[in-house]
Protein backbone atom coordinates (compact mmCIF):
# COMPACT_ATOMS: atom_id res chain seq x y z
CA UNK A 1 0.00 0.00 0.00
CA UNK A 2 1.28 3.63 -0.58
CA UNK A 3 0.99 6.52 1.84
CA UNK A 4 -0.93 9.67 0.77
CA UNK A 5 2.07 12.61 0.66
CA UNK A 6 1.30 16.53 1.28
CA UNK A 7 3.88 19.18 0.37
CA UNK A 8 3.18 22.04 2.80
CA UNK A 9 0.38 21.05 4.77
CA UNK A 10 -1.34 23.14 6.88
CA UNK A 11 -0.10 22.60 10.72
CA UNK A 12 -2.33 22.23 13.09
CA UNK A 13 -2.19 20.49 17.14
CA UNK A 14 -3.04 17.00 14.99
CA UNK A 15 -0.48 17.01 12.51
CA UNK A 16 2.12 18.86 14.49
CA UNK A 17 1.92 15.71 17.48
CA UNK A 18 1.84 13.59 15.23
CA UNK A 19 5.17 14.53 13.62
CA UNK A 20 5.98 14.89 17.21
CA UNK A 21 5.40 11.34 17.94
CA UNK A 22 6.53 10.02 14.76
CA UNK A 23 10.24 11.64 15.30
CA UNK A 24 9.95 10.22 19.11
CA UNK A 25 9.33 6.95 18.05
CA UNK A 26 11.64 7.10 15.23
CA UNK A 27 14.43 8.50 17.95
CA UNK A 28 13.59 5.84 20.95
CA UNK A 29 14.11 2.98 17.79
CA UNK A 30 16.82 4.14 17.63
CA UNK A 31 16.90 5.98 13.94
CA UNK A 32 19.63 8.36 13.08
CA UNK A 33 17.44 11.39 13.48
CA UNK A 34 19.39 14.17 15.90
CA UNK A 35 18.85 11.96 19.08
CA UNK A 36 19.65 8.88 20.65
CA UNK A 37 17.24 7.12 23.12
CA UNK A 38 15.33 7.37 25.28
CA UNK A 39 13.96 10.34 24.50
CA UNK A 40 10.37 11.51 25.22
CA UNK A 41 8.46 14.17 22.99
CA UNK A 42 9.31 17.02 25.47
CA UNK A 43 13.17 16.33 24.30
CA UNK A 44 12.00 16.37 20.72
CA UNK A 45 9.82 19.66 21.23
CA UNK A 46 12.38 22.50 20.85
CA UNK A 47 13.86 21.14 17.42
CA UNK A 48 10.53 20.85 15.97
CA UNK A 49 9.45 23.80 16.64
CA UNK A 50 13.25 25.21 15.47
CA UNK A 51 11.55 23.23 12.07
CA UNK A 52 8.39 24.91 11.56
CA UNK A 53 9.82 28.32 12.61
CA UNK A 54 12.21 27.88 9.22
CA UNK A 55 8.39 26.92 7.97
CA UNK A 56 7.03 29.99 9.06
CA UNK A 57 10.04 32.29 7.27
CA UNK A 58 10.09 30.45 4.17
CA UNK A 59 13.17 28.47 4.47
CA UNK A 60 12.13 24.54 4.87
CA UNK A 61 9.09 23.19 3.79
CA UNK A 62 7.58 19.42 5.62
CA UNK A 63 7.12 16.67 3.29
CA UNK A 64 4.11 14.29 5.48
CA UNK A 65 3.45 10.62 4.03
CA UNK A 66 -0.25 9.81 5.83
CA UNK A 67 -0.83 5.64 5.92
CA UNK A 68 -4.74 4.67 5.29
CA UNK A 69 -5.64 5.80 8.80
CA UNK A 70 -4.38 9.38 8.01
CA UNK A 71 -1.64 8.87 10.84
CA UNK A 72 1.49 10.45 9.86
CA UNK A 73 3.72 7.17 8.75
CA UNK A 74 6.78 9.57 7.22
CA UNK A 75 7.66 12.80 7.26
CA UNK A 76 10.72 14.66 6.13
CA UNK A 77 11.73 18.55 5.73
CA UNK A 78 13.45 20.28 2.50
CA UNK A 79 15.33 23.17 3.34
CA UNK A 80 16.83 26.02 1.40
CA UNK A 81 19.96 27.31 1.21
CA UNK A 82 20.67 30.52 2.40
CA UNK A 83 23.55 31.60 0.28
CA UNK A 84 23.32 32.75 -2.69
CA UNK A 85 26.02 30.90 -4.23
CA UNK A 86 24.29 27.63 -3.19
CA UNK A 87 20.67 28.37 -3.62
CA UNK A 88 20.26 25.47 -6.57
CA UNK A 89 19.73 22.68 -4.47
CA UNK A 90 18.16 21.99 -1.16
CA UNK A 91 18.81 19.79 2.56
CA UNK A 92 16.70 17.05 3.09
CA UNK A 93 16.47 16.69 7.24
CA UNK A 94 15.18 14.57 9.50
CA UNK A 95 13.74 11.58 6.78
CA UNK A 96 11.79 9.17 8.98
CA UNK A 97 9.15 6.63 8.68
CA UNK A 98 7.55 5.32 11.43
CA UNK A 99 9.06 1.98 13.01
CA UNK A 100 5.72 0.18 12.30
CA UNK A 101 5.68 0.87 8.82
CA UNK A 102 9.55 -0.02 8.20
CA UNK A 103 10.51 -2.61 5.84
CA UNK A 104 7.39 -1.82 3.29
CA UNK A 105 8.63 0.50 0.86
CA UNK A 106 7.80 3.59 2.80
CA UNK A 107 11.10 4.79 3.01
CA UNK A 108 11.66 4.70 -0.55
CA UNK A 109 8.37 6.68 -1.49
CA UNK A 110 9.42 8.91 0.81
CA UNK A 111 12.36 9.98 -0.43
CA UNK A 112 10.87 9.33 -4.31
CA UNK A 113 7.89 12.55 -3.17
CA UNK A 114 10.82 14.33 -1.89
CA UNK A 115 12.49 14.38 -5.29
CA UNK A 116 9.02 14.93 -6.76
CA UNK A 117 8.54 18.06 -4.80
CA UNK A 118 12.35 19.45 -5.16
CA UNK A 119 11.51 19.10 -9.01
CA UNK A 120 9.11 21.13 -8.52
CA UNK A 121 11.25 23.96 -6.57
CA UNK A 122 12.21 27.07 -9.09
CA UNK A 123 15.64 26.24 -9.88
CA UNK A 124 16.61 23.48 -7.69
CA UNK A 125 18.58 21.20 -9.65
CA UNK A 126 20.00 18.45 -6.60
CA UNK A 127 19.10 17.15 -2.89
CA UNK A 128 21.59 17.04 -0.15
CA UNK A 129 21.68 14.86 2.60
CA UNK A 130 23.56 13.91 5.52
CA UNK A 131 23.53 10.59 7.38
CA UNK A 132 25.07 8.49 10.21
CA UNK A 133 27.40 6.29 9.53
CA UNK A 134 27.19 2.80 11.00
CA UNK A 135 23.61 1.59 10.46
CA UNK A 136 23.73 1.09 6.59
CA UNK A 137 22.29 4.07 5.69
CA UNK A 138 24.33 5.51 3.17
CA UNK A 139 23.67 2.06 1.46
CA UNK A 140 20.04 2.72 1.37
CA UNK A 141 20.41 6.23 -0.07
CA UNK A 142 22.31 5.05 -2.66
CA UNK A 143 19.74 2.59 -3.61
CA UNK A 144 17.19 5.26 -3.94
CA UNK A 145 19.65 7.05 -6.64
CA UNK A 146 21.42 9.13 -3.79
CA UNK A 147 25.63 9.17 -4.03
CA UNK A 148 28.22 9.69 -1.42
CA UNK A 149 29.86 12.71 -2.19
CA UNK A 150 32.14 13.01 1.42
CA UNK A 151 32.42 11.49 4.33
CA UNK A 152 34.03 12.87 7.76
CA UNK A 153 35.38 10.19 9.91
CA UNK A 154 34.33 10.01 13.54
CA UNK A 155 32.33 13.22 13.27
CA UNK A 156 29.63 12.20 15.32
CA UNK A 157 29.31 11.12 18.86
CA UNK A 158 26.83 9.07 20.04
CA UNK A 159 27.76 8.25 23.19
CA UNK A 160 31.07 8.42 24.99
CA UNK A 161 33.17 5.84 22.74
CA UNK A 162 31.02 5.15 19.79
CA UNK A 163 31.83 7.66 16.97
CA UNK A 164 30.51 7.73 13.65
CA UNK A 165 30.94 9.45 10.12
CA UNK A 166 29.24 12.40 8.88
CA UNK A 167 27.83 10.70 5.42
CA UNK A 168 27.11 13.91 2.88
CA UNK A 169 24.87 11.89 -0.37
CA UNK A 170 24.15 13.77 -3.57
CA UNK A 171 20.70 13.06 -5.61
CA UNK A 172 21.22 15.46 -9.20
CA UNK A 173 17.52 16.09 -10.13
CA UNK A 174 18.46 16.58 -13.90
Amino acid sequence: MALEFSLDPPVGPVLRDGILGLWTDVSNADGAVGFVPPVSPEDVRPELVRHLVAMAEGRARLLVGRDADGEVAAAAFLTYNAHRLMRHWIWLYTVMVHPRHQGRGYGRQLLAAAADAARGMSGISAIRLTCRGGAGLERFYASCGYKEVGRVPDAIRVSEGDYRDDITMLLPLV
